[in-house]
Order: C-alpha cells, then sequence, then structure tokens
C-alpha cells in the first residue's frame, strides 16, 4: 500500500496492520515498552511513513484514538505542534502507558511550547507515566530550547529535588535524565545540576540516591567537563 500526505487514518492503520511483526513484540517487552496494543513495528519504520504521509493534525488525533502502539507513535511525529492544545495535551497523557509513548510525545510538547504549563502540572500529578512526561519534557528542553535564557532551565531543579524520591522505575529514570541533560546544556548550568546531584547523592532514601550517584558519574566525567570548558 502507497500511503500519502493525503491518505486518512484508516488507511495508515490498516498499512501499520499489514507490517506487523509478532517476533518483534517479545523483543520490545523485554526493553519495558508495553506491547498489549503493539504490531512489532520498529521506529524506522515507523520514521519512514511518518516522512510519506507527512504533517496532518486532524489525522493524527484519529490515530491516537486507536489505541495502537504504532498509531500512537506515529500520531506524535505527525501532529501539528502549533494546532495541538492544552487539552488535547492533558487527553493524551491520560492515555500513556509506556515510557516509550511518553518520551516521543514529549518533543511534540515542546514543539507546541506547552511546557511552561504542563511541566509543572504534570510533575504533580501521581499517575506514573503522567509524571515520568514532566521529567522528559524537561530533558527535551534542556536540549532542544537552545534559545531559552539558561535560568529558565535551572528553574526546573525544584520540581527534580521535590520528586528525586519518587522509587517508581518509570519516574526516576526520567528524574535522572532530565538532571543530566540539564548538567550537560551549559557551563552555566553545570554547576547547579552537579551540587543537587551531590546533594541527593547523600540522601538517605534510595531513589534519589541513585539518581544522585547516577547524574554525579557523568557530570563528573572529564568527558562533560572537557565539553564544557574548552
Amino acid at each position: 500500500m502507497n500511503l500519502s500526505p493525503s491518505s486518512p487514518a484508516d488507511a495508515v492503520i490498516a498499512h501499520l496492520k499489514s507490517l506487523r511483526r509478532e517476533e518483534n513484540r517479545a523483543g520490545m517487552a523485554r526493553f519495558g515498552i508495553e506491547t498489549k496494543t503493539a504490531l512489532g513495528i520498529s521506529n524506522a519504520e515507523l520514521r519512514r511513513i511518518a516522512r510519506a504521509i507527512k504533517r496532518d493534525h486532524s489525522r493524527a488525533l484519529d490515530l491516537w484514538t486507536s489505541g495502537i502502539r504504532e498509531a500512537r507513535l506515529l500520531a506524535s511525529f505527525t501532529a501539528e505542534p502549533k494546532a495541538l492544545t492544552l487539552e488535547a495535551a492533558r487527553v493524551w497523557a491520560g492515555d500513556f502507558n509506556s515510557w516509550e509513548i511518553v518520551d516521543g510525545v514529549a518533543d511534540l510538547f515542546i514543539d507546541a511550547r506547552l511546557e511552561g504549563i504542563l511541566i509543572p502540572e504534570f510533575a504533580a500529578d501521581e499517575r506514573e507515566f503522567v509524571r515520568r512526561s514532566a521529567f522528559a519534557m524537561i530533558a527535551v528542553s534542556a536540549v532542544h530550547l537552545k534559545d531559552e535564557p539558561d535560568d529558565t532551565i535551572l528553574a526546573w531543579l525544584a520540581l527534580i529535588e521535590a520528586h528525586a524520591g519518587d522509587e517508581r522505575n518509570f519516574v526516576k529514570k526520567a528524574v535522572n535524565w532530565a538532571l543530566r541533560q540539564i548538567g550537560k546544556r551549559s557551563a552555566c548550568c553545570h554547576g547547579p545540576a552537579l551540587l543537587l546531584a551531590e546533594t541527593l547523592a547523600a540522601r538517605q532514601d534510595r531513589s534519589a540516591r541513585w539518581i544522585g550517584k547516577d547524574a554525579v558519574r557523568e557530570l563528573a566525567s572529564a568527558t562533560v567537563l572537557d565539553r564544557l570548558n574548552p
């Protein structure tokens, strides 16, 4: 089936189903990917499909509604950032059930420039994958929002400190990711991030200690220091 920018959601989904690879689903599960609705299609293949169908916001919303893993990833790749509303972002977040979907959609939320509202809102949310999305957005922001002042990014350290004690696997890994990305953003960001990492490494709770020690290991490495202070 040849897909094009005019292909409707049902045609895209039919094409995805034709590419189903049962043997790949077990491998995805080993990486902690939710496979209940997965078809076993690689992200590289999904990116190729996204390039063929291009962006269409209405179709992206329909793809998301299908609930299929691959269709939801395609939705995140092909939605129009400027057309994404806070209401739609909150609906999508309520459907999050996998770290992979969360991290893919985080890019879209940042492109839509919804981070100022969604990061604190989602960090306060008790749902594991919704909270993860807040810290995934922080990590993405630290890397991609190059024109934002460093102080804007550094302000998120307070949320990292506040939620470092969340021991849920997919939250603590995202908190760690966010802290490391802030610390690697610039020489200005490095010092405060490393200081927080050292503070967390000295805490009694296991999650904060792991987050801190792992971040210190990277942020104090010669590789990072040489890059930030040539």
